[in-house]
């Protein structure tokens, strides 16, 4: 287990690079699977969770290699074989595999896939679309077996708009026979980019990024070359450390229009900011106003910006509301931050920060990814010293983080226990 040390309070200004979008690139690696030729893909952040993507397509039969950010995946000679608990449990996105493997063999054994701990997360609306186009599940513990004699096209309406059963439909649908039609589909750039990834291949997907997404199945998917989107949570993530501590603090190689709920609320708290075509400065500021969020569904505020805002909300005059709409579980970040001194009262899916509060550094947990996050920029906002336990969670999705930091002028540092 390592730690990282933060020592606090001290400004950040340069210019920080956004990397792939962790959330794109771990769909895109498993559709590649789909293809019958080599496949290439650019801008892959170097995070533990493509390192056990890796790890599962060297397993099947892959063949991959990696040259700085550039991912090569020759998928030709991968085999149809059950896919081990040991390395399928490593991460959520493991799921995507399942999607991939029944689109391109009409069979699938896996275990459940893992992820951090922020609440139920079934994949019943995965499995739903599986059974429309035809597939058989069984579910024996925690082990799924999938089988298709064949896959036909069908309508899908997904029970709520959840990005990987849309993104998982997606896959599946590509090669069944006829017509697939999504509704209630999700409209996160991640998906625009899935089916962006498989048209290069010869797929035909129309209306990604909107709630209705028709497919026409094909036969084969040929090779092609893609590029990972710029990570909007990880710019978002950026953009709130400017906002605590940025002295012209510049977050380059991002979307602005992806992090548009992020810039409303930070105007709302009276934050001017440049924005250009790639890019957003921000400055921190004396006594941000505070607001109300509710985390919704792209282009609402992302859930996986929830906890790291809250840091920010616990330095605005006033007392913000944050509902979470999405997960159930995801306040494990609020005991650490009211230890450090912050005032924040959890109800139910809820939680209403009083802010102005002076943070203090202290020993804590990152609990999960974007607590973890949380807490970093809790520790770069505190007086004094901050130590953060379980980093490993961070590191499965913020590409270079301390060095990009420390690059930025943040004092922290790496202990390896």
């Amino acid at each position: 287990m390592n730690q990282i040390k933060i020592e606090g309070r001290h400004a950040l200004h340069g210019t920080i690079q956004i990397s792939g979008a962790k959330n794109s690139a771990v769909a895109l690696v498993p559709a590649s699977l789909l293809a019958d030729e080599l496949v290439t893909i650019d801008n892959v952040p170097n995070i533990s969770d493509i390192a056990a993507l890796d790890e599962i397509l060297t397993y099947l039969g892959a063949d991959v290699t990696r040259d700085g950010s550039i991912m090569k995946i020759d998928p030709s000679k991968i085999e149809c074989k059950e896919i081990p608990e040991s390395i399928s449990t490593k991460l959520r996105a493991s799921y995507y595999f399942m999607s991939a493997m029944l689109g391109k063999f009409h069979h699938v054994e896996m275990y459940f896939p893992g992820g951090c701990a922020i609440g139920a997360r079934p994949i019943d609306q995965t499995l739903k679309a599986f059974r429309s186009l035809g597939a058989t599940v069984i579910e024996d513990g925690n082990k799924y077996i999938v089988d298709a004699e064949k896959l036909i096209g069908a309508p899908i309406y997904l029970d709520m708009p959840s990005v990987g059963a849309t993104i998982n439909a997606i896959l599946v649908a590509v090669k069944a026979e006829g017509v697939t039609t999504i509704e209630n589909a999700a409209k996160e750039p991640e998906i625009v980019s899935v089916a962006t990834f498989l048209n290069n291949m010869g797929a035909k997907i129309r209306g990604a990024g909107t709630s209705t997404i028709t497919i026409n199945g094909v036969n084969k998917l040929h090779g092609c070359f893609t590029e990972v989107i710029p990570d909007r949570i990880e710019a978002g993530t950026y953009i709130i450390a400017g906002a605590l501590l940025g002295d012209h603090l510049r977050i380059q190689n991002l979307i602005p229009d992806h992090v548009d709920s992020l810039i409303l609320k930070l105007k709302e708290m009276g934050y001017p900011m440049e924005i250009g075509d790639d890019y957003i400065e921000i400055s921190a500021i004396d006594s941000p106003k505070a607001v109300s969020v509710k985390t919704l569904g792209y282009p609402g505020f992302p859930t996986d910006l929830q906890q790291p805002l809250t840091v920010l909300l616990t330095q605005c005059k006033g007392t913000s509301k944050l509902e979470e709409t999405i997960y159930e579980n995801r306040f494990g970040h609020v005991p650490y931050l009211n230890r450090m001194g912050a005032d924040i009262l959890i109800k139910d899916r809820s939680i209403f920060v009083t802010g102005g509060t002076k943070l203090i550094g202290k020993e804590v947990d990152a609990t999960d990814l974007r607590a973890g996050a949380a807490m970093i920029l809790a520790g770069l906002a505190s007086q004094g010293t901050t130590t953060i336990n379980s980093i490993e969670h961070v590191l499965r999705g913020y590409e270079n983080i301390l060095e990009k930091l420390t690059d930025a002028g943040a004092k922290v540092e790496l202990i390896e226990i």
